[in-house]
């Protein structure tokens, strides 16, 4: 586990949550951003990056 792939995850959920609920394009888009993020950070941790849609609570 390291302090890089910590960081990254939860700044990537961080921004996921912000706009998941947003329905214009842009906040999808920051949406997406944030769960590439946080599967970046999972990858790096040894953990399976998430494969759902934003927003869909799996």
């Amino acid at each position: 586990m390291s302090v890089e792939g910590k960081a990254k995850e939860a700044a990537g959920y961080i921004k996921e949550e912000l706009n998941e609920h947003g329905k214009s394009p842009e906040s999808q888009k920051k949406a997406q951003e944030g769960r590439d993020l946080r599967n970046e950070g999972r990858v790096e941790d040894g953990k399976p990056p998430k494969t759902s849609k934003p927003g869909t609570g799996h």
